[in-house]
C-alpha cells in the first residue's frame, strides 16, 4: 500500500466534517463547517441536500489542501452519516424534489399512529428489528411521495431515487454511477429485512414505496465505488460506508459481544454488540445491523436518546445560557447538588425505551431558591438519566450487568457529566483519547476495505483510553436520584 492516508467524510446533523488519518490512526487534518437547520413547522426538521453535498466536498478539499498533500496520497475514502435523514431526487436531473427530512423530524407521527392502529407494529419489528416510529426513513419517504406534487407519478415511472445521506453523497461523488448503501444504513429505513439482507417487498407494499427507488446493498468495508477524477484530480476508491453510530461503535472497538458504547452528540446513541445473531429486545430497544465485513453480518442492540447535547443547545437558545459546554459545566458544579430540580427534556417526544411521540418536556421542583446553576445541573443530569434507562433495558435484554461503558462524542468531554454517568450507572466509564470515533470508525472500515490496515488486531494496538471514571456515589443517594427522575418521567410521558 503506497498511499499514506485515509479520508473520512462525516455528514452529521449540524455539520459536515472531513478528517485525514495516518497509519497510526491519528488525525493529521480536520475541517468542519456548520450546516443550515431548517424548521418549516413545529416538529419539522429539514436540510438542503445540495448544501450538504457542497459543504462535504469543500471540507474534504480543504483538509487535503491544509496538509499540502496530493489526492493520490489518499488510499481510500470512508463515508458516515446521520442515518435516518431522507433524500429523494430525480435521477435524470440530479435535483432533489424536496429538502432532506432530518432524523429528528416528527411530521409522520400521525401516519405511524395509523399504522399501529392497523396492527402492523409487530410485523415491522419482526422483520426490521425497529420500533414503528417517525424516527426512521420509511414514513418520511411516503410523506414526500404523498405530499410533493407529481412525486408519486415520477416514482411509479422509475424516475426517482431514495437515499440516506451516504447514498446521496456517493451517487454524486461517483458522477451518478453508484446508487448504493450499506446494511447499517439500510437497517434504519423500516424497509430492510435484517434477517435476509434484502429490501422487504411486503413492507414496501404497506408504505406504497416503489422498489425501483431503493439503492443496491453493499458491505460496510470493501471497494464499492470511486470518485470521479474531476473532483480531486484522481479517482479515489470509496471503501467504507456506515451509519454514524455504527461507525462510532466500530471506532470504539466494541467488536466483541457484550461490549457497549454511548455517543454523546445531539442525541445519545447506545449500542451493544450482540455478535452474529439478531437479539430481539423485550424492552423496546432496536435490533439493528452493526456492520457487514467480508459478508459477515454483526448485529447490535441500540437505544436512541433524542435529547443529548441538544439539551445544552436549548439552554442557550431558549434560556440564554452560555453556549460553551465548559461554562455550563462550571455553572453546574458551582452548587453541591441539583436542589431538587429534575428536568425531563422530551421536547420532541421521547425515544428508547419509552417511545412516546407525545411526551412533553417538564422541569419539576422549582421554588424561590432555584438558580441558573440548578437548571444547568439538572439539564446535564437529564442526559445521564436518559442513558441509565437505556442501559437498564440492555441489561434486562441481555441478562448481564454492564460493568464498562465506552464513550465518545463532543459532549463526553464534560467531566461532570461523565462522573455523574458513572455514578448513576454504577459502572466504569471509559473515555478514549480521540472522542471523534464516528470519523475514526469509518476510517477503520475504509482502511480495512483497501488493505491500509490488515486486521482488527492492528487497530486495537492504537486505541487508547484518556480517562476512566469510577463510580463514587453511595447507593442511597443514587436510588433517591433515580426515584426522582422516574417520578418526573411519569409527568412527562402520557
Amino acid at each position: 500500500m503506497q498511499s499514506k492516508y485515509i479520508l473520512s467524510l462525516e455528514s452529521g446533523t449540524t455539520s459536515a466534517n472531513a478528517s485525514i488519518f495516518n497509519k497510526s490512526a491519528q488525525v493529521i487534518a480536520n475541517n468542519s463547517v456548520n450546516l443550515t437547520q431548517i424548521y418549516p413547522n413545529i416538529g419539522w426538521v429539514e436540510h438542503d441536500p445540495d448544501e450538504m453535498l457542497r459543504m462535504q466536498l469543500m471540507v474534504a478539499k480543504s483538509a487535503i489542501t491544509e496538509m499540502s498533500i496530493q489526492a493520490s496520497d489518499i488510499a481510500a475514502i470512508g463515508i458516515t452519516n446521520q442515518r435516518e435523514t431522507t433524500v429523494i431526487w430525480n435521477k435524470n436531473t440530479g435535483t432533489p424534489i424536496y429538502n432532506a427530512i432530518g432524523w429528528q423530524d416528527r411530521r409522520t407521527v400521525q401516519m405511524v399512529d395509523e399504522l399501529k392502529q392497523l396492527g402492523l407494529s409487530e410485523i415491522f419489528q419482526e422483520k426490521t428489528g425497529l420500533v414503528l416510529d417517525a424516527y426512521f426513513s420509511g414514513t418520511k419517504i411516503k410523506w414526500i411521495l404523498d405530499n410533493v406534487a407529481g412525486a408519486r407519478e415520477l416514482a411509479n415511472s422509475g424516475e426517482l431515487l431514495f437515499g440516506t445521506i451516504d447514498t446521496w453523497l456517493i451517487w454524486n461523488l461517483s458522477d451518478r454511477k453508484n446508487h448504493i448503501t450499506d446494511e447499517s444504513n439500510a437497517s434504519r429505513t423500516l424497509l430492510f429485512n435484517i434477517h435476509t439482507g434484502n429490501w422487504d417487498e411486503e413492507l414496501l407494499k404497506v408504505l406504497d414505496i416503489p422498489r425501483s427507488m431503493l439503492p443496491a446493498i453493499v458491505t460496510s468495508s470493501g471497494i464499492m465505488a470511486e470518485t470521479t477524477p474531476e473532483l480531486f484530480g484522481v479517482s479515489i476508491p470509496i471503501t467504507g460506508i456506515a451509519g454514524d453510530q455504527q461507525a462510532a461503535t466500530f471506532g470504539n472497538l466494541c467488536i466483541k459481544p457484550g461490549m457497549v458504547k454511548n455517543t454523546y452528540g445531539t442525541g445519545c446513541f447506545l449500542m451493544m454488540n450482540t455478535g452474529d445473531k439478531p437479539f430481539e429486545s423485550n424492552n423496546n430497544l432496536i435490533t439493528t445491523i452493526g456492520w457487514n465485513i467480508d459478508n459477515k453480518r454483526e448485529y447490535c442492540l441500540e437505544g436512541s436518546v433524542f435529547m443529548g447535547g441538544a439539551v445544552t443547545d436549548w439552554l442557550h437558545d431558549g434560556l440564554g445560557f452560555s453556549s460553551i459546554l465548559s461554562e455550563i459545566e462550571t455553572l453546574a458544579t458551582s452548587i453541591p447538588n441539583n436542589g431538587g430540580i429534575v428536568m425531563v427534556p422530551s421536547f420532541g417526544g421521547v425515544g428508547a425505551p419509552h417511545w412516546d411521540p407525545h411526551a412533553q418536556g417538564v422541569i419539576i421542583g422549582i421554588d424561590a431558591n432555584t438558580k441558573q446553576a440548578h437548571i444547568a445541573r439538572a439539564a446535564l443530569e437529564s442526559i445521564a438519566f436518559q442513558v441509565y434507562d437505556v442501559v437498564s433495558s440492555m441489561e434486562h435484554d441481555s441478562n448481564q450487568k454492564i460493568t464498562t461503558l465506552r464513550v465518545d462524542g463532543l459532549v463526553c468531554k464534560n467531566d461532570f457529566l461523565m462522573q455523574f454517568q458513572a455514578d448513576i450507572l454504577n459502572c466504569i466509564v471509559e473515555r478514549p483519547v480521540n472522542v471523534d470515533l464516528v470519523g475514526l470508525g469509518i476510517a477503520y472500515l475504509a482502511g480495512l476495505g483497501v488493505g491500509f490496515w490488515q486486521s482488527v488486531d492492528e487497530l486495537s494496538a492504537v486505541w487508547q483510553i484518556e480517562r476512566r471514571f469510577i463510580p463514587q456515589m453511595d447507593t442511597e443517594t443514587r436510588l433517591k436520584l433515580l426515584n426522582s427522575w422516574h417520578q418526573a418521567c411519569s409527568v412527562s410521558f402520557k
